[in-house]
């Protein structure tokens, strides 16, 4: 393991955790509900699971073959109604839209067959997917436009790029719907148009979104209560094949690639964080000795073993509850999430927040997981959206500090940094009673996160600790690999559940041992006590049996 240590007091660790499973048999049997194929799982690799649905059920279900789902493709969850982006454009937009020293702009071949390929789009030559979005150009001209306005030099237009804008706008300005224009010359001083300084939006909704955006397009920030009106104006976003709410697509995708290339401020986090925690009304309260918030980062796991929950089942075993949240399939990464494997499994991955608290008050459960999609529908409308700007936005680092269902009681609180080789943690915790463990995959997101953490009411207490995994008994090796295959990791935490000894066992041990001992669980205040008693949780079965109740259980909520 290899130990990182902050300036300041703080927590921050790197664990390389043992892995390399070998093939396995599951001993036991589990049929899954009719609704997902009959899967069965029993004395069987699990990478050779089929689905096989006949027409008559297709029919019944109301799918097409499209929509079947293939268990070892994390990507096949994503939605067949969702139009894909133009992948040309996709490509610019990646280097074009991002920070001030990351941006690479564009060569001349590049930025010619770019421009083209939004000019024949705009002028409808290209369709289905060769079409470039609404939310597209608004993402690709508004980084083009901060880059122009507030970018260094070495990233601001490249003489390819202004070469090619010189050669396509006369044509652009004139196909180009006009906030898609104003997007482009928002004040009229990049292209010299008239069109960007005069508008305002086609509805009361877009007004406030388009004065918020000069600010933007010009490298500045915003108001807390700023960014609070505009999502609640704009969200959620229905984007209509008739074109309904079109121009709120480019200019809303605009606005959020926007304040991620400007590097957002804590005020700007603490907007998106907090905006809809009041959509559904007052979280509900769970009558819970403790409860530990688990928000991964949303969009997946594409190369290794996602084993929060797993640990989650395991932690239930002795009274620490744990709510999972995230989405079926989310960009950039569009890997494996809790969602895709519990609905793979057959558990219902419908819940409405006061549902979740029923499973968490439940002594034979404990754990819960919460849909987006169920959970903030606004936030859940920009999934689209998302896939189409490329780039993740500043949801994507404030969605994972939610709390969506909340206890009675918090004595104090503590925070938590730890850094592991295959992603980053940070937790918060009130002893006993409410945790927060949000992961994210690049270094920088600590203080941002530490910070929403705060924001949300709890006081800070820093520290710092060396742990060598070793120590511990565990051998240092590669992390367990499952490349966007659901039903592989599912085979490796039902294995490790199983009591099957191995890197992914190792893997859930750690995490839940060492989560119980740094937030000072009660029993898990010596380390090894803590990773034994994780261990016991599986060994005696208690742990698998909790699993498959959860799945049962949640089929009987109304």
């Amino acid at each position: 393991m290899e130990v990182l240590l902050c300036p300041e007091p703080s927590l921050s660790i790197r664990i390389a955790v043992p892995c390399l499973l070998n093939r396995l048999n599951i001993r036991s049997s589990l049929r899954f509900p009719a609704e997902i194929g009959g899967r069965w799982i029993a004395r069987a690799r699990l990478p050779a699971v089929k689905a096989v649905i006949d027409s008559a059920t297709l029919d019944q279900l109301g799918m097409t073959e499209s929509e079947i789902r293939n268990p070892a493709v994390s990507s096949t969850y994503r939605s067949s109604k969702l139009p894909k982006p133009n992948l040309t454009v996709l490509e610019a937009q990646a280097r074009v839209c991002t920070g001030p020293e990351m941006t690479k702009p564009l060569s001349e071949e590049q930025a010619f067959k770019v421009f083209d390929t939004i000019l024949r789009s705009v002028r409808g030559e290209l369709k289905d997917e060769d079409r470039v979005s609404r939310a597209q150009l608004g993402a690709f001209f508004a980084g083009m436009t901060i880059r122009a306005n507030a970018f260094p030099e070495a990233t601001q237009w490249s003489e390819g790029e202004k070469r090619a804008i010189g050669t396509f706008w006369p044509q652009l300005v004139r196909a180009l719907p006009p906030d898609v224009v104003f997007i482009a010359d928002p004040e009229g001083s990049i292209m010299g148009s008239s069109i960007g300084p005069q508008f305002v939006g086609n509805d009361t909704t877009e007004m406030r979104l388009v004065g918020a955006l000069r600010e933007v397009l010009a490298g500045g920030h915003l108001g807390y209560e700023e960014v609070q009106g505009v999502l609640r104006d704009v969200l959620p976003l229905n984007v209509e094949e008739d074109g309904k709410d079109s121009s709120k697509e480019s200019l809303v995708s605009a606005f959020l690639i926007g304040q991620r290339v400007n590097r957002e401020t804590d005020r700007e986090l603490k907007a998106y964080c907090l905006a809809f925690d009041d959509e559904l009304g007052p979280p509900p309260v769970a009558d819970v000795r403790s409860l530990t918030h688990y928000g991964e980062p949303y969009d997946g796991n594409t190369r290794f073993f996602r084993s929060t929950l797993f640990v989650a089942a395991i932690r239930s075993c002795y009274g620490e509850s744990s709510l999972l949240h995230g989405v079926d399939w989310m960009p950039p990464k569009g890997g494996i999430t809790e969602e895709q494997m519990l609905k793979f499994m057959g558990a219902n991955t419908h819940l409405t927040p006061l549902q979740a608290k029923d499973l968490l008050e439940d002594k034979d459960l404990g754990f819960a997981y919460l849909s987006q999609r169920e959970a903030r529908p606004s936030l859940y409308s920009l999934i689209q959206v998302r896939e189409h700007i490329k780039k993740r936005p500043p949801l994507a680092t404030t969605e994972k500090v939610q709390q969506l269902v909340r206890v009675s009681h918090i004595i104090f609180t503590v925070f938590v940094v730890l850094t592991y080789s295959y992603s980053l943690f940070l937790a918060i915790y009130a002893s006993g009673r409410e945790a927060v463990v949000a992961g994210f995959y690049h270094e920088g997101y600590e203080e941002p996160l530490l910070m929403l953490m705060r924001r949300r009411g709890v006081s800070r207490q820093s520290f710092s600790i060396v742990v060598d995994a070793k120590d511990y008994g565990f051998q240092s090796t590669d992390t367990p690999r499952t490349d966007r295959s659901v039903s592989k990791n599912i085979e490796l935490g039902l294995a490790a559940l199983h009591g099957q000894k191995g890197p992914a066992y190792d893997r859930i041990v750690l995490n839940a041992g060492m989560i119980d001992h740094l937030l000072g669980c009660d029993g898990a205040e010596d380390v090894h006590s803590a990773l034994d008693r994780a261990r016991e949780a599986i060994d005696s079965g208690r742990a698998l049996k909790r699993f498959l109740n959860y799945i049962k259980a949640s089929n009987k909520m109304k």
